[in-house]
């Protein structure tokens, strides 16, 4: 049975798509099966890996909207063992179109619960707010990692997704946990990067992932070329960071399970 993990924060910018595909490769990379859903209108994930969205015979809009069979909507990816459920412009449509629905909060998960089966991991890259698609993707996910940039107002809005978290795990998916803080574009030479990390740790202690994310133009330059940073670098300090945060997850859920 496979673990469904929503990468999630409201705030825009801090890393959530270039996590979402570069994770889902280097746990492919490990020999696990992963399928990533893209759940953001600007389909960033899916280009990021090779696919063009207008291609795709079906996406993750139809899934929700049409009740499309989720099997057909998945493709292949540049990635051996990383499939994918695209999205395209057309899912912000999906907000409007789902508002009125009975158990709306609980079409993603009606899509991604006949896939379990099929993969260890399943990954779903949200959108930079909290509307419908990605309390969707809360209430279907077994657990959420949150990526924070190495930044000022980082931990701004923190307490906004942590509340709406809150409410679903009361709500609609009491089995929700956190699982990790992920420390984003951090520059090790910078005071003010150090002292985020550590008030993360104060704050949350274990939650936190120990790797953390560089700075590095090869994870931003990796997505015009189709490719994970894995593929397109793998000796850059971008893939082997999500290479140990694939590791260090793979180890943790090893942990829960024993």
């Amino acid at each position: 049975m496979g673990k469904i993990i929503a990468i999630a924060n409201q705030k825009g910018g801090v890393g959530k798509t270039t996590t979402a595909f570069n994770l889902g490769a280097c746990l492919a990379a490990d020999g696990k099966k992963v399928l990533l859903v893209d759940a953001d209108p600007q389909a960033n994930a899916t280009s990021g890996l090779g696919v063009n969205p207008d291609e795709a015979e079906l996406s993750i809009y139809e899934c929700l909207v049409d009740g499309a069979d989720p099997h057909k909507a998945i493709v292949d990816t540049c990635v051996e063992g990383l499939s994918l459920i695209c999205s395209r412009i057309d899912l912000v449509g999906a907000e409007v179109e789902l508002m009125n629905r009975r158990d709306r909060e609980k079409a993603l998960c009606r899509v991604l619960e006949p896939l379990k089966e099929d993969f260890d991991f399943i990954l779903i890259d949200c959108s930079p707010s909290l509307g419908v698609i990605t309390v969707n993707a809360l209430a279907a996910a077994d657990s959420v990692i949150i990526p924070v940039q190495a930044e000022y107002f980082a931990l701004e809005g923190i307490s906004q997704l942590l509340n709406t978290i809150r409410i679903i795990k009361s709500r609609l998916r009491p089995e929700l946990e956190i699982e990790g803080f992920l420390l984003t574009m951090y520059d090790a030479r910078l005071r003010l990067a150090n002292q985020i990390f550590e008030e993360l740790k104060g704050h949350f202690g274990d939650m936190v992932f120990t790797t953390v994310i560089p700075r590095n133009i090869k994870l931003s330059e990796s997505p015009s070329h189709g490719l994970p940073v894995i593929l397109y670098d793998p000796e850059s300090r971008g893939s082997i960071a999500y290479s140990q945060l694939g590791k260090e997850l793979i180890a943790r859920n090893r942990r829960k399970k024993a």
